[in-house]
């Protein structure tokens, strides 16, 4: 990492260049009105490899039919697959989905506890839908590492690290809780839009004085 390296005017510059780019699903669908614990974590079940072109429409879709855990829970398993197409595994999606529902309805009285432990501990929850979905939806300092988030940050050489989960890791001790819930909310535009896996754009990058640019063997 580059001795001048400044996190707080790094996303300041990343906030301005990606102002043009769509935002991230999570954060799209907040502003929506889809803020809720649970909303959030379905949402982010929708997006697991799955586009945010494609997940915004199909959650959308899904909570025009259900928004709550009673509500999706009340839904057989083909209606469910079918809201989910689009998406990929809309039949396992729609499985992960009821299991969740039933879990919040019948264990936690339909509430579901604002709780990272709680989260992972629901079948189908990963690290980083379950910080997503609590940073997007309480405002808990939580970092949500996805692809983008991974690869950005060890191109600039500010981790180095072989998986997300260790990304995370490192990330918790290195960047101000403050910062938290920004890491995702920027860098996945970012790193999708700009700092992309295959010829980033370098030459017009916002950030590229304090970038070590590992990795990168082609750009334009």
């Amino acid at each position: 990492m580059k001795p001048d390296f400044d996190l707080d005017v790094v996303l300041n510059r990343i906030e301005q260049a990606i102002r043009p780019y769509p935002k991230a699903a999570m954060f799209e669908l907040a502003e929506r009105g889809y803020n809720s614990l649970f909303e959030q974590l379905i949402s982010c079940i929708v997006s697991i490899r799955t586009l945010d072109e494609t997940t915004i429409p199909v959650s959308l879709k899904l909570f025009e039919a259900a928004r709550t855990p009673d509500q999706l829970l009340a839904l057989d398993i083909p209606v469910l697959t079918g809201l989910l197409y689009g998406t990929t595994y809309p039949d396992q999606k729609a499985y992960t989905m009821h299991g969740i529902a039933d879990r919040i309805v019948n264990e936690f009285g339909g509430e579901l506890p604002a709780d990272f432990a709680t989260l992972i501990s629901l079948k189908g929850v990963g690290p980083k839908c379950a910080n997503l979905a609590l940073g997007v939806a309480t405002g808990q300092a939580a970092i949500s590492v996805d692809v983008h988030v991974h690869r950005v940050v060890n191109r600039w050489g500010y981790v180095h690290t072989k998986q997300p989960e260790q990304t995370l890791n490192v990330l918790e001790t290195q960047v101000p809780r403050e910062q938290w819930v920004n890491i995702n909310r920027l860098l996945m535009p970012f790193g999708k839009h700009i700092c992309t896996g295959t010829l980033p754009h370098c030459s017009t990058c916002p950030v590229l004085a304090w970038c070590e640019q590992e990795g990168v063997e082609r750009h334009r």
